[in-house]
């Protein structure tokens, strides 16, 4: 319960990259999210190498639309890639299950994570489509659900926004 009421998406993080078994613990907490029929159907691919991360930072931040030089990762040293299998229709919801999964192992885990959209415009650019064929993936098979950054938050955790209310209805 602690994580799933105090979680938040971090946007600033330190210069210091996360030990590879702590990845590993985030990335089997998403492997392990509910998905349409059991089929686990969802990918990750793990970003930590900083040239590509920076590339990818830049495509991301180029459909965007934002100036030159901003980084949509906010400085986190490691990008978890989610896919979905393309074609049954689920693709999304499959991938934005193991996206909860992966940022509420980070925060138990004391690292930051946030979610950063337009995957999917990235794996139809060279770019992605380079990433996916180096993960032996296709393009036409996979697409982009989003990308969990992770770090170690620089600051403090931002405190919950107040629950905006009229949003629960019992029928009974």
């Amino acid at each position: 319960m602690k994580a799933l009421l105090q979680r938040r998406s971090i946007r600033s993080y330190e210069d210091k990259m996360v030990p590879d078994e702590l990845i590993e613990e985030v990335v089997q907490a998403g492997l392990y999210a509910p998905s349409s029929m059991g089929r686990q159907n969802a990918k990750i691919i793990v970003i930590t190498n900083k040239a590509l991360r920076d590339e990818l930072s830049a495509l991301n931040n180029q459909i965007g639309g934002w100036p030159e030089g901003n980084d949509p990762f906010y400085g986190a040293p490691v990008v978890l890639l989610v896919l979905g299998k393309k074609g049954d229709g689920k693709e999304k919801y499959d991938g934005s299950l193991v996206m909860g999964n992966l940022m509420l192992a980070a925060y138990a885990l004391g690292l930051g994570s946030c979610w950063i959209h337009r995957a999917k415009e990235e794996m139809t650019m060279p770019l992605g489509k380079k990433i996916l064929d180096q993960a032996g993936l296709s393009a036409d098979e996979w697409e982009g659900v989003g990308h969990c950054i992770l770090g170690y938050p620089k600051g403090d955790i931002p405190a919950a926004a107040p629950r905006k209310a009229d949003r629960v209805y019992y029928i009974r």
